[in-house]
This record gives structure tokens, sequence and C-alpha cells, in this order.
């Protein structure tokens, strides 16, 4: 078996979406997705860089074609890179699965766990808003919560009233929802070091699942000083392309979740290595997924096949995303996500229906201070 051609695919539905497709001679494909939003454009472009590295070769070389086509360009490599890698990648664990006729979770070890806790997003414009919407999705089986700070209206964030309100619903979810539902709340890199610190230490007491990106991903070295200001458990990664950029969190234990963007940090290969460093120092996966079936797909197979896990983001149910496009063998049931154990990654698609799918690009929201300045969204 070679392959014998890479396509992308652009794709908008609730967001913007760009999907790798992996042929090979014997008529079996594989699926991937990128996760760099907003800059589907230059991944597209790194692809077609990458494929003509990768037509002809024996797809089962994953190790070997992540090595080349990380370092085959020789400059140290960045996000475009690694969600390039990261799209091919999952194809080709995708095709190894099929040919095989297993799941991907199998060639990655195995089972360690029959199903994974999952959690929704919610997003209210009050705390009272913020609480009927974590209400109706406990109704619906969800054990577990997430939504971040208040952006403001007309794109202004203020960091003092959004983390005052933001302990407010800490405090009112907690209260009425009991201590049965776990709530994560992602401050998004959104807040300054010192408001990001004044909020750990205020909802510490209120059992959080996870605080989440409390500092920017550049300044990584912060984490050691918010360590020092909180007991809450704290999450960070998602942005980060390798193991590499991971490393310093893992090594030093600035974080007791990692982040890990499977559709970023180069694919199924580089993840399960992040996985095996996070586990020598008791760090749980919770990987970042806030994009379409086949990345959900990608974490599921990833997470039930390592030890150290301990809850995947799930924005969508299956079926709620692309169906008329892909289907999957994904199962949720109360709070968890399985999958059976269909070949592969165990997402189909009607690839003449995905060849005419619209794609509008755009940019993830911008967010200024009160005094014009730019922030983090």
């Amino acid at each position: 078996m070679i392959i014998t051609d890479i396509k992308t695919f652009l794709v908008k539905e609730w967001r913007t979406m760009l999907f790798v497709l992996v042929e090979t001679d014997e008529g079996i494909y594989g699926l991937g997705e990128s996760g760099l939003t907003s800059r589907e454009f230059a991944v597209e472009g790194m692809v077609r860089d990458l494929k003509s590295l990768l037509i002809g070769e024996d797809p089962f070389r994953t190790e070997h074609h992540w090595q080349r086509l990380w370092r085959s360009g020789f400059h140290p490599s960045g996000q475009v890179l690694s969600s390039a890698i990261a799209a091919i990648d999952i194809a080709l664990w995708d095709i190894k699965g099929k040919k095989l006729g297993v799941p991907v979770y199998q060639l990655l070890g195995g089972k360690t766990r029959d199903k994974v806790l999952t959690y929704c997003h919610i997003s209210g414009a009050t705390p009272e808003e913020t609480l009927a919407q974590a209400k109706a999705k406990v109704a619906l089986g969800w054990r577990a919560i997430r939504w971040e700070p208040l952006s403001g209206s007309n794109g202004v964030m203020c960091g003092r009233e959004a983390t005052n309100q933001a302990i407010t619903e800490f405090c009112l979810l907690r209260k009425e929802l009991g201590d049965e539902i776990e709530l994560l709340f992602d401050i998004h890199t959104k807040l300054t070091p010192p408001e990001a610190a004044y909020f750990c230490k205020a909802v510490e007491t209120l059992r959080p699942y996870f605080l989440e990106d409390a500092l920017r991903s550049e300044y990584t070295e912060g984490y050691r000083r918010l360590r020092a200001q909180t007991s809450a458990p704290l999450a960070a990664g998602e942005q980060l392309a390798s193991k590499w950029m991971m490393r310093p969190m893992i090594e030093e234990d600035l974080v007791d979740f990692i982040r890990v963007d499977v559709c970023i940090a180069g694919g199924l290969t580089e993840a399960k290595k992040i996985a095996a460093m996070a586990e020598t120092h008791m760090i749980d996966l919770a990987v970042h997924n806030p994009l379409g079936p086949v990345s959900t797909a990608a974490c599921l197979h990833l997470n039930l096949s390592c030890p150290n896990v301990g809850i995947q983001e799930l924005p969508k149910l299956p079926g709620e995303s692309l169906a008329h496009l892909m289907s999957s063998n994904q199962h949720w049931e109360e709070g968890y996500l399985t999958c059976s154990d269909a070949p592969g990654l165990g997402v189909d698609i009607e690839l003449g229906a995905l060849c005419r799918y619209g794609f509008e690009p755009e940019h993830l929201p911008i967010l200024r201070r009160e005094d014009g300045s730019f922030t983090n969204w």
C-alpha cells in the first residue's frame, strides 16, 4: 500500500474547519482534521508543501513520516506546521486501523477504560442565565460544565467586571448544582496575571475541576508564581505545538491537567508521547477538542488508550455537527463518550457532499480593553 494523494477540504458550519483526506492505491483513505482555527488557509498551504514528501510512501510508517515532516524544513517548527502534520498523522492512523480491521485505540495500546468523561460549553450573559443553561445541561445528563469570562459588550473586555461576575457565577452554580457536578472554568487567557491570581484564589474552595489557561501561552514561566498563589487545579497547553513546548509545564509540575490539542500538537503520534511524559508526573490529559467529528474521534481513541485521562472537551454530541456529511460510531450517554470497535477512527464521510460544501474564512473575536488596547479573546 502506498499514499497516492492528499486533499484538503475547508468547511464552515458552526465554526470553520479544515479536513485532510489521505488516499492510497488500495482505495483505503484516512481522515484527519486541523485545529488552528481562523488560520485554515495557512495550514492548507502547509499541507500542500508537505504533500510531495508523502506521495508514493508507505502510510504505516507514521513515526518516520512525523520526523520527516517536522524536521525536513530545517527551521524550528510552529503551530502552522504542527497543525498540518496533525491532520495528516491522524489520517495515517485511520488508514492503518482500516487496513488491519481494528479501531485506532487498539493500535495505540488497547483500551485502558470503557468510556471517557466529557464536558460541555455554556455561556450566559448574567449569572442567572449561566445557571439556567447549566441546569438545562445537567437535565440532559451532563456531569461536567465549562464556561469562561464574559467578554463584555461591543468587544470591550473589562477584567475587573468579568472576574467579579465569574466569581458570582461559580458560587451560584456550586450552590445550586451541588457537589456532584464538575465545574470547569476557562479563563481563556483573557485576564491579566493579577486578575487571574485573584480569581483562582477566590474560587479555590468551591472545588473547581480545573481552571484553564489562566495565563497566556507565551508566559509559561508565569505558572510558577501562580502555583504559589492558589491551590486550585490548573490546566493549560491547548495552544502549544509539541512535546518540547509542553515540557516545562510537565517537568516543573506547573499544571494538574495538560490540555493537548491532538489537531494542533502534531496528531496522535505526538499526543501519545506527551501523554507518556505527563504520566511520569501524575498529570492527567484533558484534551482540547472544540472542533469537528474527526477531532472528537481522534481524541476519544487517544483517551481510551491512555492511563492518565481526566476528561474530554465535547462541544457537540455525536451527530450534532455535519450530520449530513459524516457519520461516526461514537455513543454518548450520561456524560460519557465511547465508540464501537469499527476499524480506524470509526468516522465515515460523504465525499461528494464535502467537496461541494461552502467555506467562508472568519477571524476569531477581537477584544479590546477599556482604554482601546488589544487583549486576548
